[in-house]
């Protein structure tokens, strides 16, 4: 779980470093439309941050579902780089082909989602069996 909190961090700090760079650096460089490509880079970025760093949380807590959790993390995270990462470049290299790897990261943030559910079922689980 340390190497998995220290990329949260990581892409917690890009996240913020690369939505800065999309509204003060790219704007007047790029198409609008190119523009909201990378907003939604930046949104997903973010938001997927957000869940790993619960899911570092979590993994801390319950034992019981740190495998479970951390591969949900791993996941989450390489749906990060594939998704948001093909479309920062795109948007940086105009290469529209690149676009085709970003559904690639969509399909690994899903598959982190239903491992997440079945983690968080365990969790729950176990909770109940001590009475928390």
């Amino acid at each position: 779980m340390k190497v998995l909190a220290v990329i949260t961090a990581l892409l917690g700090f890009l996240g913020v470093a690369l939505g800065a760079f999309g509204t003060h650096g790219l704007r007047g460089m790029v198409e609008p439309e190119l523009l909201s490509v990378w907003q939604t880079a930046v949104q997903y970025q973010m938001f997927h941050t957000l869940v790993l760093l619960s899911i570092v949380i979590a993994g801390n807590r319950h034992a019981t579902s740190r495998s479970l959790l951390a591969i949900s993390g791993w996941l989450l995270v390489a749906g990060s780089v594939l998704f948001s990462g093909s479309l920062y470049a795109l948007v940086i290299t105009g290469i529209k082909s690149l676009g085709m790897v970003t559904p690639f990261g969509g399909v690994l943030f899903l598959m982190g989602w239903l491992v997440l559910l079945f983690a968080l079922i365990r969790v729950v689980d176990a909770e109940q069996a001590i009475g928390e």
